[in-house]
């Protein structure tokens, strides 16, 4: 992996930013000189935010799953910061239960976020980043995108349709310089699901070991492109 990148000047949107790995990427951006536009559904994790990095990031309260979410995005990079050279696609959740108890909403709502969101906010984002010559697109997948597991039919579902999603992203857009990665952590230690923050679960990844995988991408030479990224945690239980 390259030494930690300067990214003085870029600007970045994470979604899901205030939180987790998200927060993780969003101070780890700032710290390298990037400026940041980062969105969340919570407005008391978006003030902590605000308070934190001040003219740094700007903040924006939405839902990726709202079509509206990834325009407004785009349009306070461009009027806050100047421009777009790089997005993360980081917002997402779970709900695990088997096929056949799963409510059709709780379904419709993992689709909505974890898919049609990164659809939505790549599609307001590439034109951005063609106007800036190329950039980054990274998206925060998992590793439940191809070890499948009784309980997770929908949540793997998304994430095996992110992962397909990204690819052929990657082959549209690459003779733009415009990159396209897919990081596929495995557990990580944040509230992402009751109780996976408490200390026992210590052996698990920490959000600030996926945002390093993410800042090393971004440190990547102009003529390499790691699509897709693998991350577990050293010794799991």
């Amino acid at each position: 992996m390259t030494s930690q990148p300067q990214l003085d000047g870029r600007v970045a949107i994470v979604t899901g930013g205030s939180r987790g790995i998200g927060l993780a990427l969003t101070g780890g951006l700032v710290e390298r000189g990037a400026r940041v536009v980062a969105s969340g559904r919570t407005q008391r994790d978006l003030d902590a935010v605000s308070q934190h990095f001040g003219d740094a990031v700007a903040t924006v309260r939405g839902d990726v799953a709202d079509r509206a979410l990834g325009d407004t995005l785009v349009r306070t990079a461009t009027e806050r910061f100047g421009g777009l050279d790089v997005l993360i696609n980081n917002a997402g959740f779970g709900l695990f239960a088997p096929v056949a108890e799963m409510a059709v909403d709780d379904w419709d709502r993992l689709i909505a976020t974890n898919l049609t969101g990164v659809f939505l906010c790549t599609r307001a984002a590439i034109p951005a980043l063609r106007q800036r010559g190329g950039g980054w697109v990274i998206n925060i997948s998992s590793l439940a995108g191809r070890n499948s597991f009784a309980g997770g039919a929908a949540y793997c579902a998304t994430k095996a349709g992110l992962n397909a999603f990204a690819e052929s992203l990657m082959l549209e857009v690459r003779s733009d310089d415009i990159r396209v990665s897919t990081v596929m952590p495995g557990s990580v230690q944040t509230a992402f699901s009751p109780g996976g923050d408490a200390p026992e679960h210590d052996w698990k990844l920490a959000p600030e070991d996926v945002a390093q995988v993410v800042f090393d991408l971004l440190g990547q030479s102009a003529r390499s492109l790691p699509s897709r990224v693998e991350l577990r945690p050293s010794k799991p239980k």
